[in-house]
């Protein structure tokens, strides 16, 4: 016997969340592609036009686009491989039999990085990496080395976003990758285990297959992040010295809040979000089978 849910109940359940997110969601994204389409500047709202697809033109062709772009890659290519590295390791460690109460705790620690906000991360970088005044000068100064300018020079920037952000999202990884672990039937894991003494043997062939979908979420995950990736680096360097910290999101908030171009801005963030539903679906694709 088949139980039919009345047409008002489900809109009664289904509306709320339906309109929210068109609200919160879609509304702002057709605006943003509306004004992707006009010459929209705050600074010379009398001439507003249609002016169709010039603005995406003049951002794929624009060198400082992708600069911002190759900065943000380059970030994603570092990042990412240390925090799934490291992040595996952690969630192999916390997959271990015993110590339930280390455990317990280091779980909870995990959620501390994640829980602070990029702004916060990103003040937090500035005060504790100050040339003058920051503790980690002065633990450098108690073994002897030099005050290192991580603020002021444009590599040494670029290393301490890159850093900073593998140390707020590497536990995040973790605990994915751990969900993932628990995943594993544990009479599966236990004869692999009789079988070797080869921990490398038990995770490339019965662990790594249960965590191929979890290592798809980090990664689209991940990349999303990285894409918008904003507060922490505005708060922490204002996208300098320089341009060696404007990221894409940097320059998006550039061009639309300090030079007034919003229709550019617009152009900017709809191409950013073009890339990121490109690269989840190639994630995907790649490992459909995995996955399915």
């Amino acid at each position: 016997m088949t139980f039919r849910v009345p047409r008002r109940t489900l809109a009664a359940f289904l509306g709320p969340a339906v309109a929210a997110l068109a609200i919160v969601g879609i509304a702002p994204l057709l605006y943003a592609v509306w004004k992707s389409l006009h010459y929209f500047n705050l600074t010379k709202l009398a001439q507003q036009r249609f002016v169709g697809l010039e603005n995406y033109a003049a951002v794929l062709t624009d060198p400082v686009f992708w600069q911002a772009m190759g900065r943000t890659g380059l970030l994603f290519l570092i990042a990412v491989p240390i925090q799934i590295a490291l992040g595996l390791l952690i969630a192999l460690v916390l997959h271990r039999p015993g110590l339930t109460f280390w455990k317990t705790l280091t779980r909870l620690s995990l959620v501390l990085p994640m829980a602070t906000t990029y702004a916060v991360v990103g003040l937090l970088a500035q005060v504790m990496l100050n040339q003058k005044y920051g503790v980690i000068n002065q633990m450098l100064g108690w073994v002897g080395v030099d005050s290192i300018n991580f603020i002021g020079d444009p590599t040494n920037a670029f290393i301490a976003v890159v850093m900073w952000d593998i140390w707020q999202w590497t536990p995040f990884v973790a605990l994915v990758l751990l969900a993932g672990l628990s995943t594993v039937p544990p009479e599966i894991e236990e004869a692999a285990k009789l079988e070797t003494k080869s921990n490398w043997t038990v995770l490339r062939y019965v662990q790594l297959p249960f965590l191929i979908p979890s290592l798809v979420a980090v990664l689209i995950l991940r990349t999303a992040d990285t894409l918008k990736l904003f507060d922490m680096p505005f708060t922490m360097t204002r996208g300098g010295p320089g341009s060696a910290t404007e990221f894409i999101a940097v320059l998006i908030e550039r061009v639309g809040n300090r030079q007034f171009d919003i229709g550019m801005a617009a152009a900017q963030s709809i191409i950013m979000l073009a890339i990121t539903i490109v690269l989840a679906r190639l994630y995907i694709r790649l490992f459909y089978r995995e996955v399915r």
